[in-house]
């Protein structure tokens, strides 16, 4: 599987990074994880804007969702080649009125999933995605949020989505080659449970599970994501490095 960072910047866009959303590409198959503010002008330009195959979307904060409406647009109107043929989109219950709603004037009721085919997410239960195996847990979260980890050809990429700390991190993240992780909080600053993981915890979580490789994410503006990195590398022994626009992982 190749990773690229499409964006990687928590809450809202940062000066250099829109928010989040993460390209996993396998033997030609492209699967968009999460589609947050800003991100869909910096998918251009990694991928084609019609080349994505299928899209998971951990929950429907702003941050991880939004950009779907301009997606919704480029699909739905495309003059030249006709309106694009739906593709599946993995969601929380609720995906598609939260984007009919946030569009605000669609159409019709219908308008959306005819360019997009909303499947709704159980926690626990795997999807056949083209040549992916994707596999969806419920986190801890203020609303319903699911981290995804993602299988292929004896390889594991396992991405947090938004969570406080919760056993089922941990299952996500087992023997992962690539955990991607949220570290949104301060250690010592923030206590806010079931919200939030901070750099320390991110670091604890990906020993907890044997995880080979730990990449820091949604690391908003105002955190300082050099302190996050030290707190993680002081209780992770593997490698440890700050997530960035446009790096590519091959896992």
């Amino acid at each position: 599987m190749k990773l690229t960072v499409v964006g990687c910047s928590g809450s809202f866009p940062s000066a250099d990074s829109a928010c989040s959303s993460y390209l996993i590409e396998a033997e030609g198959y492209r699967l968009l994880l999460d589609l947050g503010n800003g991100a869909l002008g910096e998918l251009q330009k990694y991928c084609g804007l019609y080349d994505v195959d299928a899209i998971a979307i951990s929950h429907l904060h702003a941050d991880h969702c939004i950009d779907m409406c301009g997606y919704f647009v480029a699909r739905y109107y495309r003059f030249e080649g006709g309106r694009c043929e739906p593709i599946p989109v993995y969601g929380p219950s609720g995906t598609e009125q939260r984007l009919i709603t946030a569009y605000h004037d669609t159409p019709s009721d219908d308008s959306m999933r005819e360019v997009f085919d909303f499947r709704t997410l159980a926690s626990g239960a795997t999807y056949e995605v083209g040549p992916l195996r994707l596999t969806a847990l419920r986190m801890t979260h203020p609303v319903e949020t699911f981290g995804f980890r993602v299988e292929h050809a004896g390889r594991v990429l396992s991405y947090s989505g938004d969570t406080g700390r919760c056993d089922a991190l941990t299952v996500l993240a087992k023997d992962a080659d690539l955990f991607l992780c949220e570290a949104s909080f301060t250690h010592g600053k923030e206590d806010i449970a079931d919200v939030h993981l901070n750099g320390r915890q991110a670091g604890e979580c990906a020993r907890d599970a044997s995880a080979e490789r730990l990449v820091l994410t949604h690391i908003p503006p105002w955190t300082d994501a050099q302190v996050n990195l030290c707190d993680a590398k002081a209780v992770f022994g593997g490698p440890v490095e700050l997530a960035r626009p446009g790096a590519v992982y091959d896992v």
